[in-house]
């Protein structure tokens, strides 16, 4: 099968699992009641409409960034989480909602800032190290950082209720996400999403070694701010909206290697497809699940990932 009937394929089970996703969950929505005077029709105008494009887009920026990321650090374990701007992001969100701006502009803005000035930092650090391993320490050194601020800022809450919310946003979900959410997170995914894919020629070249990569002409410190700029501003505004969803810039490419070869370049628009597949159908899934609420997508994210890696681990060891 060729490349391109491959990507036909994967666009078409993302163009199912969005009609699924509007059509599944506590209330089933069929096509008869689409654009009628149904009174369920309001939901997937008002309610899961703006979640599935939310899903699309964050399975994508999410699936590509780990793409980018395995590629550039030459590391199939590599996944957004490894340059920090995550947990900084949740960092933000988290002191917002401890500080009482639990709107979705607070929220958002202060996840932004806190994203940005991580990659403000993770440039700081890396200044004039083109080494992928100064990149990679730096950034464990920021997640960790933030992980243990945000650890430090929940300790000193003194509202219960306020942690149960830090606590139920940092599990990620797309639950009630609004059509405002989608118009302030999109732009900078968009954005992020496009400086993440102008990498690919420098990922393949980066295949052979930083000095051959060099001797073909690419810049590694122009790669490096186009992979820190673009994961940020694609992940930080992904955090931002929906809280902490992990696993799918880690698992997406893994599933796709052996479809679409090694080579970096060829993975970055598949594991962008393989992304928003992912994660419309565990979203969809959260849905379904029995019960009056919800399953939280990051929970879901873990429950797929973590076997996905002890099968692969197991599959290492008696191969």
């Amino acid at each position: 099968m060729t490349r391109t009937a491959k990507l036909a394929l994967l666009g078409a089970l993302v163009v199912v699992l969005f009609g699924a996703s509007l059509i599944a969950g506590k209330v089933w929505v069929p096509l008869d009641a689409w654009a009628s005077p149904d009174p369920r029709w309001p939901i997937i105008v008002e309610l899961r409409l703006p979640r599935a494009v939310l899903a699309v887009l964050i399975g994508s920026v999410l699936g590509l960034s780990g793409a980018v990321l395995q590629g550039y650090l030459r590391n199939p374990l590599a996944d957004p989480a490894v340059v920090g701007v995550s947990s900084a992001a949740a960092l933000g969100a988290v002191a917002a909602i401890l500080l009482g701006w639990s709107s979705g502009v607070g929220v958002f803005a202060c996840a932004m800032i806190a994203a940005g000035s991580a990659m403000a930092l993770l440039v700081a650090l890396t200044w004039r190290a083109e080494s992928p391993v100064a990149f990679i320490l730096a950034g464990t050194v920021l997640a960790s950082l933030a992980g243990a601020l945000t650890a430090f800022l929940i300790s000193l809450a003194p509202d219960p209720y306020a942690v149960a919310e830090v606590i139920d946003w940092l599990m990620g979900a797309l639950t009630d996400r609004t059509w405002d959410d989608l118009t302030r997170g999109a732009p900078w995914m968009v954005a992020g999403a496009g400086l993440l894919l102008a990498t690919g020629r420098a990922l393949d070249a980066l295949t052979l070694g930083e000095a051959a990569a060099r001797s073909l002409g690419v810049r590694l410190g122009r790669v490096q701010a186009l992979v820190v700029a673009g994961t940020g501003l694609a992940v930080g505004a992904s955090v931002a909206v929906t809280g902490v969803v992990g696993f799918v810039g880690l698992v997406v490419p893994h599933l796709l290697r052996p479809l679409f070869g090694h080579k970096p370049s060829a993975l970055l628009l598949p594991s962008a497809l393989g992304g928003a597949a992912l994660v419309l159908a565990a979203d969809t899934l959260c849905r379904l699940a029995p019960g009056a609420g919800e399953v939280r997508l990051g929970v879901a994210m873990a429950l797929i990932g973590a076997p996905f890696f002890l099968a692969l681990l197991l599959k290492g060891r008696w191969s």
